[in-house]
């Protein structure tokens, strides 16, 4: 296997999990607007931004903190609404 951000002939792939392959008849800007969807849903972008940076401010972490309890609430809710 080569680099993790190698090009291929048929598709695109950059950091291992993300891979967009060439349609038939597809043009290369919608191969690219396929790939960057499918970059910003795997969060590829926000893991990369997370660990370079230096500084976060103390309002981003609050909002940070509050979006991860607010999800571990819904995914416990979910969990106890599934067992009844």
């Amino acid at each position: 296997m080569g680099s993790p951000f190698e090009k291929a002939e048929i598709g695109i792939s950059v950091a291992k999990n993300v891979i967009v392959y060439a349609r038939p008849r597809e043009t290369a800007e919608k191969l690219i607007r396929r790939f960057i969807k499918k970059v910003k849903k795997e969060g590829v972008l926000e893991k990369y931004r997370e660990r370079c940076s230096y500084h976060v401010k103390p309002s981003v972490k609050k909002k940070i903190k509050r979006k991860k309890a607010q999800r571990a609430k819904e995914r416990l809710e979910r969990k106890l609404n599934k067992r009844k």
